[in-house]
């Protein structure tokens, strides 16, 4: 069986004067994770403005993965930027937009992690909390970003509670899961034609998917850095694989 081809969308690294152009990057484990499942991870520049460009890229793919990274633009799902949002990225935000729109209409599949299930929601319609430390009375700690002191990205911080007849369950085969959590923000106002799959035990958003058959996942923890221990996150992405092949 031919390799599947993924596409992973960059994100903006901003000039250093005197060091560095503008760049775009990517984490490594991202790029590993689908490379090991059997796919070949295709690293997407983020050219909003050449559409016939990235139009011809997506062609060229059989799955999107969409990764965690800055905070999507609150303007993005008519909001008004408030105090407590973090720094956007607005030409990866334009570019991962686009390419679930172009997925969604051609049933191309979708894995989408942290951010990922978070720009999913808004690109189908839905809104975020920009802080839900903030906006959510009574939430847990979901921002468990790594320290330098302590910079591990597999610590298992809360569990989360996965919907029976869903897709997530299947796949993780477990009603109740630990995770890691590195997120400030997530799901508010639910997209249409995405229903919820898993959530915290504060009832913040953890897992979405698709209502149409078509492979799309989302998962605000962050089972990348969990599949080395985790047999039911390998099966999420040789899953995505799966249906991308």
């Amino acid at each position: 069986m031919s390799r599947p081809v993924i596409g992973i969308a960059t994100q903006t690294q901003e000039a250093l004067p005197g060091e560095l152009p503008p760049c775009w990057i990517m984490g490594h484990q991202y790029v590993n994770v689908i490379r090991q499942a059997g796919a070949l991870p295709w690293l997407l520049p983020l050219i909003p403005d050449d559409v016939p460009t990235l139009r011809g890229i997506f062609d060229r793919l059989d799955g999107i993965f969409l990764t965690g990274g800055v905070d999507v633009d609150p303007a993005r799902y008519g909001e008004t930027r408030e105090p407590f949002c973090g720094r956007s990225d607005p030409a990866r935000d334009a570019v991962e937009i686009q390419l679930i729109q172009w997925a969604w209409q051609e049933r191309k599949p979708i894995l989408a992690i942290c951010r990922g299930a978070q720009v999913l929601n808004v690109a189908l319609g839905g809104s975020l909390y920009q802080d839900v430390n903030i906006q959510v009375p009574k939430c847990i700690k979901h921002d468990c970003f790594p320290t330098k002191t302590e910079p591990a990205r597999d610590v298992i911080v809360h569990d989360v509670n996965v919907r029976s007849g869903t897709n997530l369950h299947g796949l993780l085969a477990s009603s109740s899961v630990n995770v890691n959590s590195m997120h400030h923000q997530a799901v508010k106002r639910l997209a249409l034609g995405l229903h919820i799959s898993a959530t915290a035990p504060d009832g913040i958003v953890e897992g979405v998917e698709g209502t149409n058959g078509q492979f799309v996942v989302g998962v605000q923890w962050h089972p990348e850095e969990m599949v080395e221990k985790d047999a039911g996150m390998r099966r999420m992405f040789a899953s995505f694989i799966s249906a991308a092949a």
